[in-house]
């Protein structure tokens, strides 16, 4: 009995090994200025994520973002070209696809005045 209890460990050992892993994969994105240039429309594209697995994380800069299916992860780390507000994003997700909406941060200018000669 002992015998078919190692021998049964052992196969279920070699399909675990023979399991292949998950794929990593970008999302893939298109991010553009919204209509009235207060902020910024992002849509990434996420083919049979689960709306639970989905991390999603911004500060003024940056935003990361993963989610998984049963085979692939997608993951990606994404640099803005102007500071956001992260805070006063909206998101929906509908079908595969994640859209976020946040307004541009507005920028303070410490300026002085330039006599020009």
């Amino acid at each position: 009995m002992s015998e078919l209890l190692e021998e049964e460990k052992s196969s279920e050992k070699e399909l675990e090994k023979d399991k292949p892993s998950k794929l990593i994969a970008y999302p893939q994105i298109c991010a553009m200025e919204n209509e009235d240039g207060t902020g910024f429309d992002i849509e990434f594209q996420l083919p049979g994520v689960d709306k639970d697995t989905i991390k999603l994380k911004m500060d003024d800069e940056y935003i990361y973002i993963t989610g998984e299916t049963d085979t692939v992860k997608y993951a990606g780390f994404y640099n803005l070209c102007c500071p956001v507000e992260p805070k006063k994003a909206k998101t929906s997700y509908k079908e595969g696809l994640l859209k976020i909406h946040v307004p541009y941060k507005e920028i303070e200018m410490h300026t002085i005045d330039v006599k020009i000669e």
